[in-house]
């Protein structure tokens, strides 16, 4: 029995990340342009249906909050109706967040609302909700407040001076502990971030979109680890896989190619599905169209990631190193699926294989068969059925 714990312990996240009334909360995105002039610009991408039940960052999922049922019903709504929902919250969200110029308060009224139509119900819509304000010409520096009540957020400031045609981005601050963000200066430009720090925060970004974000990314991942026990096949498909995403993820950001989400997201889950059905039909052989198919799924997986970058932007100053950041991070945490999954192969797998007789008078035929009938086929069925799960349901909503 040892094995089926094995197999749990690696699929158990993701199994329980399968029903469709959950998302993962994510910081709402602030960006406040400062004009030569002294007027102010703030566009804030948040899930509203977060800020009107109350789920904010104590939350990891959606589900686990006690107002998981109102969120679901938001979450469903069409664009007009949410619109309608969030009226009243407006004189709220205003009373609450707070700009600062030289410690004086200035006042921001909302004047445009843009929320998308409900889409993939797995995946967060990010509604655009944009402020405007009004401080003196003099202001030397801004300050600004978003409440832990309505989440975790990240803010960077741009500074336009449009009569010269000049503007500069600031770092982004994450704000995680119910606190203000540091002054943002408007009397210089704002440094260049260092190279290090654009590889950390952008590395960052890419990590966690695959752990604990990439749900559908992980059990891609597990698919190929558990294909063959041997070093060799593991390297080629994770060598195609990145090559591919890496390529793809390139071109997108740059606007070089762009398919919609409508196609790229039950591929995604098809491709998941594949890998499965794949690995239960090799045999421990890795045949040349199983290489090809893991590069043509890490294109499609390469437009998901590109996804994630665009929602964030990338420094028009630093365009290439960001990138090269987010592809670190996100090979690290590849890595790291693998890492965890060999370590727990060794933990619970070494008791499967000697309760088989794998020892080692074992031919390597014998030890291969018995990998794939006592890991390999359970493990990939449940990742099958996830895959093909998810493709009815993005083709379903889509």
């Amino acid at each position: 029995m040892r094995f089926y714990l094995f197999v749990l312990m690696l699929l158990l996240p993701l199994m329980c990340s399968v029903p469709v009334c959950a998302d993962v909360i994510k910081p709402a995105l602030v960006e406040i342009t400062a004009k030569h002039g002294g007027e102010i610009h703030i566009e804030m991408r948040v899930s509203i249906e977060a800020l009107l039940t109350g789920i904010n960052a104590q939350y990891k999922n959606t589900q686990d909050a006690p107002q998981a049922a109102a969120y679901d019903k938001l979450r469903v709504m069409s664009s007009a109706a949410l619109a309608a929902e969030f009226e009243p919250f407006k004189a709220r969200l205003l009373q609450q967040i707070r700009l600062q110029a030289d410690a004086q308060p200035v006042a921001l009224n909302i004047i445009m609302l843009d929320i998308p139509a409900p889409g993939y119900t797995q995946v967060p819509r990010a509604s655009l909700i944009v402020l405007q304000g009004q401080i003196e010409r003099t202001a030397a520096a801004l300050r600004w407040y978003y409440p832990a009540a309505f989440g975790d957020n990240a803010v960077r400031v741009r500074q336009v001076d449009e009569a010269r045609e000049r503007w500069h981005w600031s770092d982004w601050q994450w704000l995680r502990n119910d606190e203000p963000s540091q002054p943002f200066s408007l009397t210089e430009v704002f440094r260049q971030p260092s190279v290090g720090a654009v590889l950390m925060a952008y590395g960052v970004l890419g990590f966690e979109h695959i752990i604990p974000l990439g749900v559908d990314h992980i059990l891609f991942i597990i698919g190929i680890f558990l294909f063959s026990a041997r070093l060799k096949p593991l390297f080629w498909q994770v060598t195609m896989f990145t090559s591919a995403h890496t390529l793809t993820l390139g071109l997108s950001i740059n606007g070089v190619l762009n398919l919609p989400t409508s196609l790229v997201e039950p591929l995604i889950a098809l491709s998941i599905a594949y890998i499965g059905l794949e690995n239960i039909l090799s045999r421990q052989r890795l045949p040349q169209r199983r290489l090809l198919l893991v590069f043509v799924f890490g294109l499609l997986h390469g437009l998901g990631f590109a996804g994630v970058l665009a929602e964030f932007g990338m420094p028009e100053d630093a365009f290439f190193l960001a990138l090269l950041g987010f592809n670190v991070g996100v090979e690290l945490g590849q890595l790291a699926i693998i890492l965890c999954g060999w370590l727990l192969l060794e933990l619970f797998g070494c008791g499967v294989l000697s309760a088989n007789k794998m020892v080692w008078g074992t031919s390597l035929l014998e030890r291969q068969a018995i990998y794939q009938k006592v890991l390999v086929i359970p493990a990939s069925l449940c990742i099958m059925a996830i895959g093909l799960y998810w493709t009815v349901e993005r083709l379903v909503v889509f």
